[in-house]
């Protein structure tokens, strides 16, 4: 038997998708076989909303994901201090028909 090393996965991404998007907002709904998290910007002065990505993840990415933000989340509180929880915005916010 012979030990086989990983294969490294090359990982390409357009001008676009390296400058990032800004969210001041998200938005989690999910169904049995799949979590949706839309992520948005809120202009508050001008009662508009952007939604700027939609990412649909399967419920054990999105536990993989939790568990990653906890871990970095408290080595950044480690490192900075602890963030100051705020409250959500009391308003309802969504998309309506």
């Amino acid at each position: 038997m012979t030990n086989q090393q990983p294969q490294q996965i090359q990982i390409k991404a357009t001008d676009a998708a390296l400058q990032g998007h800004y969210s001041n907002i998200m938005q989690v709904a999910h169904l049995q076989e799949e979590f949706i998290l839309d992520f948005m910007n809120i202009y508050p002065f001008q009662n508009l909303g952007v939604l700027n990505a939609r990412i649909i993840v399967s419920p054990g990415h999105l536990k993989r994901m939790v568990n990653a933000l906890a871990e970095n989340l408290k080595r950044y509180e480690e490192a900075f201090g602890k963030i100051k929880a705020v409250d959500a915005p009391g308003e309802e916010i969504g998309f309506h028909s």
